[in-house]
């Protein structure tokens, strides 16, 4: 075998089995996650001629993820390393959205990633997604260094590509300096009040109590070869015993499972552990708990020379090593959950360990009680990750389930009592082909909030929530009985009886069409049907000061009632009571008290 045909995993078997780091990008949108991804992708391409020698000794495009092998590392990093090479025999780069591949994983414990990466503008700081990163990470207990990213947007700053930030620091003038250093503590005091101590990473003398940060530019490519050096380096020196982790049974993450024209159901994998072989019996989780299949194929991508042929995309591989991206094609694989874990298991006391850990892996720890909201998610992980977060917010969660939103998950949120709890959240689904048209528009059966990051959908939540509590209390209010104090006004009787309508003056608080009104010692008086202002003009409700002809259902002028007379608004005992909780005028607030004084002479519970 040529120098050239040597692969990956047989590289990874010449190193000893030390396997490549399993690298995560991270961070806010538009803080630069693509363009840091993009570059490493592109290492190495502008010193290669053609395609095909891109694919001889160049980067190697696996299912999910993205190799740069030990050569290319080692030549980009040169300048930084003195010439040294690595242990490491490259850096494998999960394609899957930094989010999302931690919050969907369960394998054992951890996270899919041995180290991350987690993305800043150093322009605009600390954003939301970078604190849920922040959150994830030390959740994970993930090792990572911060690329401070967009140093060129410093006012004066000037890059040039592929040039290290030591050289470029070096070459920028002092009031450039001046400008960066206010950025990096204010950076530098956001980490901090997140229980984190960064520091730059030339500076930094203890790399396990300091993070290191790494200022770079993605856009021009300034600044990369460090951050590449210093990931490279961490992994080695603080990860060595997990990256030798590689002997025993085959154990790999599953991403997704998709449906590959002419391949049928098929898994994506990311192969951290041991090595894989086609017709190996593997134990995955599914929606129904474990089960076992075999391998019937393995496949990795056509390289870019080969991709024209638009009808085969794949090449078929016998065996795979750690670490590496594969996509397996096995029997029965309609219900295996995203995020989980594929365990080898030819033998039989294989299979016994990995239904045992299956088991707890498809076991959705997630609260329910009697009544709240309907979560959905793709995985597992997700689901247990927007759990803990609505857990946080104090909000209930009625069902959790995974996969795509079915009208069972519509009838449920229909059913919940509390309005504010008739709602699906769901953290990266969609509802199934039945019921996604009912999910959308004016006219949806039920509030929908869906999004890939979780920040995104709380957020969208608690507006909801805001919004509907709003409307929800105006409409209570509109209905509820205020307090009220009226007084009939001399020569202002219009009519006697039938209903009475005679002048009041609104002494204080509000009246409304529909209430009673009583005496001041609690006689029963009738029903307001109606009330006019001195424009003539009909209203359904007068406040304080205001004069109207008020037309009263019940009594007879000269008999129950007399000009002069004064009245309450009767107000119901359960109306007292959510009068207190709110916002009243002192004057509402005294008449509420004189009314209340009035009926617990005779019921002592009254209003409590």
């Amino acid at each position: 075998m040529s120098e050239e045909e040597v692969s990956p995993e047989n590289e990874a078997k010449n190193l000893g089995w030390q396997r490549q780091p399993i690298v995560s990008v991270l961070g806010h949108v538009d803080h630069g996650k693509t363009s840091v991804l993009d570059h490493f992708r592109s290492l190495g391409s502008e010193r290669q001629a053609s395609v095909m020698d891109r694919e001889a000794g160049g980067i190697t495009q696996h299912i999910g993820a993205t190799e740069v092998p030990a050569k290319i590392l080692n030549e980009t990093c040169a300048a930084m390393t003195g010439g040294k090479d690595f242990n490491s025999p490259g850096l494998l780069f999960i394609d899957t959205p930094g989010h999302h591949s931690f919050t969907s994983l369960r394998s054992r414990g951890g996270a899919l990633a041995d180290i991350a990466i987690l993305v800043v503008d150093i322009m605009e700081g600390l954003q939301p997604q970078t604190i849920e990163s922040l959150r994830i990470l030390r959740d994970k207990k993930t090792p990572f260094v911060v690329a401070a990213n967009k140093v060129d947007r410093i006012h004066g700053w000037r890059t040039e590509a592929g040039r290290s930030f030591i050289e470029s620091w070096s070459s920028q003038r002092e009031d450039v300096h001046q400008l960066f250093e206010e950025r990096y503590w204010k950076l530098l005091g956001q980490f901090s009040e997140h229980g984190f101590n960064i520091e730059r990473y030339d500076k930094i003398r203890d790399f396990k109590s300091n993070l290191a940060m790494v200022p770079c530019s993605a856009k021009d490519g300034e600044g990369l070869q460090d951050l590449l050096t210093v990931t490279v380096g961490l992994a080695e020196r603080f990860l060595e015993e997990r990256l030798r982790d590689t002997l025993g049974d085959g154990e790999g993450t599953v991403l997704e499972m998709k449906d590959e024209r002419g391949l049928g159901k098929t898994i994506d994998v990311i192969l951290n552990r041991g090595e894989l072989n086609v017709g190996d019996t593997i134990t995955l989780v599914g929606s129904d708990g474990p089960f076992t299949t075999h391998i019937k194929g393995m496949f990795r991508p056509k390289g870019m020379s080969e991709m024209r042929d638009a009808g085969d995309r794949w090449e078929a591989c016998d065996n795979a090593v750690a670490a590496c991206g594969l996509k397996i094609v096995a029997p029965n694989l309609e219900n295996v959950l995203a995020g989980t874990t594929l365990r080898q298991t030819n033998s039989d006391e294989a299979k016994a360990i990995a239904q045992k850990e299956a088991f707890k892996e498809a076991k959705i720890s997630v609260d329910i009680a009697e009544e709240g909201v309907v979560i959905k998610a793709d995985t597992v992980g997700g689901l247990e990750a927007l759990a803990f977060e609505l857990d946080k917010m104090e909000i209930p969660i009625r069902m959790a389930t995974v996969g795509p939103v079915n009208k069972r998950d519509i009838i449920t949120a229909q059913c919940a009592d509390d309005t504010l709890n008739q709602v699906i959240l769901g953290f990266s689904v969609k509802g199934n082909t039945e019921v996604q048209p009912k999910l959308e528009g004016p006219d949806a059966e039920i509030k929908f909030i869906s999004a890939d990051i979780i920040y995104r959908i709380l957020e969208e939540f608690e507006e909801w929530r805001d919004t509907t509590k709003a409307e929800m209390d105006a409409a209570a209010r509109e209905n509820l009985v205020y307090p009220g104090h009226l007084l009939y006004l001399k020569d202002h009787t219009f009519r006697n009886k039938g209903p009475a309508i005679v002048g009041m003056r609104v002494l204080g608080g509000r009246v409304h069409i529909g209430q009673k009104i009583m005496k001041l010692d609690g006689t029963p008086i009738g029903q307001i049907k109606s009330l006019r202002t001195r424009a003539s003009e009909d209203v359904k409700q007068g406040h304080q000061g205001e004069e109207l002809a008020v037309a009263v259902m019940g009594p007879t002028v000269g008999r129950q009632i007399e000009e002069g007379d004064e009245f309450w608004v009767d107000i119901p005992s359960s109306h007292a009571k959510r009068l207190r909780k709110l916002d009243l005028t002192p004057i509402e607030e005294e008449i509420l008290e004189e009314i209340t004084r009035l009926h617990r002479k005779q019921d002592h519970f009254w209003g409590r």
